[in-house]
């Protein structure tokens, strides 16, 4: 049985690579921020919060299609072990 001609274990490849590529994007738009806590000059100020936002937005995603990608492909496991069991005790008959 090939795995990969399964639109589900597909499926849960593109929503893997979904997940990796918004961590990427997280890691990169982290590398912009600054660390110091500016309390003057309101542009910078405004940047520091903007980012922040960002930041969060992006984790409450990855957070949650990390969640997603896990029980799927818990689920997805499940199945493809019971339908390997099923196949080999009809094999067997």
């Amino acid at each position: 049985m090939n795995f990969l001609a399964n639109p589900l274990v597909v499926g849960w490849i593109v929503l893997a690579l979904v997940v990796v590529a918004l961590a990427m994007y997280r890691k990169t738009l982290s590398n912009q921020e600054d660390d110091i806590i500016h309390v003057s000059g309101e542009s910078t100020v405004t940047k520091q919060i903007t980012l922040a936002h960002r930041l969060e937005k992006i984790d409450v995603w990855g957070k949650t299609l990390t969640i997603v990608l896990v029980l799927y492909g818990l689920g997805l496991a499940g199945w493809l072990i019971y339908q390997g069991w099923v196949s080999s005790v009809s094999l067997n008959n």
